[in-house]
């Protein structure tokens, strides 16, 4: 049996074009129903699970919120507890400024007394004025500020440094007519460690020690010259030196 195709290219074409077109619109709407049930899922999640949740969110802050403010004096609980919280903390911080009357009783001469006293524990820096003797006691002052030592002894380690720095004397002047006596002004820095609170320091011992040294600065004893003359040895009758 033979069998001839009589229709033209033209037609068989457009059969097959038609066929992939109605392929191509029938896999559109399947996507498109899938993407509308997804927004569809979407929108009702967030405005009506959404909605809820937030709804329920509010309703527990406000019973939250109605127990706390039922409790009495609420705002000195809580201002107390904040600082009770607070307290340590400021404690290690603190200054203690009670050590300072202890050092300038080491570091000062006995030639010099001190009438006037500067500090400022946020700069650390210290001002010091008074009168002395003469102008070689101020300067055996400024060198034992220069040359003092501190040491804190604590159970991590001890910790030694300068005590004190940049000290210089910005003002003197004679309060007699003999310049019997004088009167001046020493500005120096501190290292703020010395007047801080260590934590962990031995018991019954001084957490901060200062090492003050003994100067002479006196003109005499500063430049005194070598020994010029030195005696002869002793000639013992054999010859022999003794």
């Amino acid at each position: 049996m033979i069998q001839f195709n009589l229709l033209p290219d033209v037609k068989i074409d457009y059969i097959k074009t038609r066929n992939r077109k109605r392929l191509i619109v029938f896999v559109c709407i399947i996507a498109s129903g899938v993407c509308l049930a997804i927004f569809l899922l979407l929108f009702l999640f967030v405005r009506v699970n959404q909605t809820r949740h937030i709804s329920n969110l509010d309703s527990e802050i406000k019973d939250s919120t109605a127990k706390i403010q039922e409790v009495n004096d609420l705002d000195k609980i809580l201002t107390i507890q904040n600082q009770l919280n607070k307290l340590p903390e400021l404690h290690d911080k603190k200054v203690i400024s009670s050590r300072l009357i202890d050092f300038l009783t080491q570091i000062t001469p006995n030639q010099a007394s001190i009438s006037d006293v500067g500090v400022d524990f946020e700069g650390n820096n210290m001002k010091l004025s008074g009168t002395a003797d003469n102008l070689v006691t101020i300067n055996k002052f400024a060198d034992t500020l220069k040359f003092t030592d501190f040491t804190i002894d604590s159970q991590s380690g001890k910790r030694t440094g300068k005590a004190f720095s940049s000290v210089v004397l910005t003002n003197f002047t004679i309060k007699s007519s003999q310049g019997e006596q004088l009167t001046y002004e020493l500005s120096f820095n501190f290292d703020p460690a010395i007047f801080t609170q260590v934590k962990d320091a031995p018991e019954n011992s001084p957490q901060v020690i200062l090492t003050v040294p003994s100067i002479t600065s006196t003109r005499s004893a500063t430049e005194k010259p070598n020994q010029l003359f030195v005696p002869a040895p002793e000639v013992k009758p054999e010859g022999g030196v003794q």
